[in-house]
C-alpha cells in the first residue's frame, strides 16, 4: 500500500511540475498585475476575483458534469468535422488593392483585415498552423495557411476581442510586431502584450461601453459579449469584448465570440443601425449553448443589432466542436431567405468591398467533400 501511494504521489508531483513548467512558457502570457490589476478591480464587470457576464453563464449548460461532457465530446461519433478537400482560397495582394477601396478580407475562423479610408485594422489574427498552445491540437484545415505576417501592410490598429488561443496567437503577433502601431483590446489583455515586449504606450484597454477616439469622426467602442477568457490555469482574468467601429463612412459591429443575451439589443439601441455585423457562426454545441451562438439565433441577433448585412465567421479553419465543418454555412444560408438581411460568404482571401452593394458570393463550400 505504501509503495502504491508513493507511486501515485510521484505521478501527481510529475504532472504538477510538468503543468507548472508548461504554463510558464512565454506564449501563455501573463495575468494582470500592478496598476492594471487595480484598474480591473474597479470595473463593474469584475467580481470576486474574476470577470463576469451580465447574466449567469455556466460554461457547460448540459445536465452533466464537465468530465461527462468532455467524455461525450471525445467519444461522440464524428461526422465530417474536417473537409476531405482543401479549402479553396484566394491569395489577394492586400498591399496593392486600390487605396480608394474600402474592404474587409477574411483569413478564416475569426481573423480578418479591414481597410477604410486608408486606415487599417487587423482583428484576432491567427496565422499559425494550429489554434492552441500545442501544434498537435486544433490544427488548421488544409489550404487555409495561405496568409502570413509578411503579406500584410502596416497595421494601424491590432484589435483583440479576447485571449483564447484561436483569437490571440503568440507567434502571429510577434511576427507582426514591427508593423503594429497600436493595440486595442479588453481590460487585462494588455498584460500579455507588455509581457511580450510591446510598448505599453501603444496599448489601449477598454471596459464594456468604454470608447476611444481614433481621429475626427472615428471611434472604437468595446461592447459586451457573453463568453469567457483565459489561456492558462486561471480563467476570466481578462475581459472578452465585441467592438463597434464608427467611421465617417460606415458603422461596423465586430462581434468576437459569445452566446445570445440582452446585450445585442442594447448595442443595437445605443450604436445601431449597422452597415455590417461580423458575427460568430460555428463551433457551437448544445452542451455550451450560452457561450457560443447557436445557428437559430443569428438572425435574431442581427435584427436586434439593426444591421442590413451579416458576415458569419468562426468557421472553415478549425474543428472546435462536433458539428460537420460546413454546417454553419449551410444553416445560415438555409435560414436567411425570409430574414431581409444579406449574408456575405466570401472565400478566405476574397475581399468584401464595403461600397459595392452589388457584390455577391457563391456557396463555395458546397463543392467540397
Amino acid at each position: 500500500m505504501k509503495k502504491t501511494l508513493g507511486i501515485l504521489g510521484a505521478i501527481v508531483l510529475l504532472i504538477t511540475l510538468t503543468t507548472m513548467i508548461t504554463v510558464r512558457q512565454k506564449k501563455f502570457g501573463q495575468t494582470p498585475r500592478g496598476e492594471r490589476l487595480e484598474r480591473i478591480k474597479k470595473s463593474p464587470n469584475y467580481r470576486d476575483g474574476e470577470f463576469r457576464n451580465f447574466s449567469e453563464t455556466p460554461t457547460i449548460t448540459a445536465d452533466k458534469s464537465r468530465m461527462q461532457v468532455m467524455f461525450d465530446f471525445m467519444t461522440r461519433k464524428k461526422i465530417r468535422l474536417t473537409p476531405e478537400d482543401e479549402i479553396p482560397t484566394i491569395k489577394t495582394d492586400i498591399k496593392s488593392i486600390n487605396p480608394e477601396k474600402d474592404f474587409v478580407l477574411w483569413f478564416g475562423h475569426s481573423s480578418y483585415f479591414i481597410k477604410v479610408n486608408g486606415k487599417t485594422f487587423l482583428i484576432d489574427p491567427v496565422f499559425s498552423d494550429y489554434g492552441s498552445p500545442f501544434p498537435f491540437i486544433n490544427k488548421i484545415f488544409e489550404g487555409t495557411d495561405v496568409y502570413h505576417a509578411e503579406d500584410l501592410p502596416a497595421i494601424d490598429y491590432l484589435v483583440i476581442t479576447h485571449d483564447h488561443w484561436d483569437h490571440l496567437d503568440y507567434n502571429t503577433v510577434m511576427n507582426l510586431k514591427p508593423k503594429i502601431a497600436r493595440i486595442i483590446c479588453g481590460l487585462g489583455i494588455g498584460q500579455h502584450f507588455e509581457f511580450w515586449g510591446f510598448d505599453p504606450s501603444k496599448i489601449t484597454e477598454l471596459d464594456w461601453f468604454e470608447g476611444v477616439d481614433l481621429a475626427e469622426g472615428w471611434k472604437m467602442t468595446a461592447t459586451p459579449a457573453r463568453h469567457f477568457s483565459g489561456r492558462g490555469l486561471k480563467g476570466n482574468q481578462t475581459l472578452w469584448v465585441s467592438f463597434v467601429l464608427q467611421t465617417p463612412a460606415y458603422n461596423l459591429f465586430l462581434g468576437g465570440d459569445g452566446g445570445y443575451d440582452t446585450h445585442f439589443a442594447e448595442i443595437g439601441d445605443k450604436f445601431g443601425p449597422f452597415d455590417l455585423a461580423i458575427l460568430e457562426q460555428g463551433q457551437y454545441d448544445n452542451n455550451w449553448n450560452l457561450i457560443h451562438t447557436m445557428p437559430e439565433q443569428i438572425f435574431k441577433i442581427a435584427g436586434e443589432l439593426k444591421t442590413t448585412k451579416i458576415f458569419p465567421v468562426h468557421n472553415s479553419k478549425f474543428a472546435l466542436a462536433n458539428h460537420p465543418w460546413d454546417e454553419p454555412l449551410n444553416k445560415i444560408t438555409e435560414n436567411h431567405a425570409d430574414s431581409g438581411i444579406s449574408v456575405l460568404t466570401p472565400k478566405i482571401g476574397e475581399p468584401i468591398f464595403l461600397k459595392d452593394s452589388t457584390q455577391t458570393f457563391g456557396k463555395w463550400w458546397e463543392e467540397l467533400n
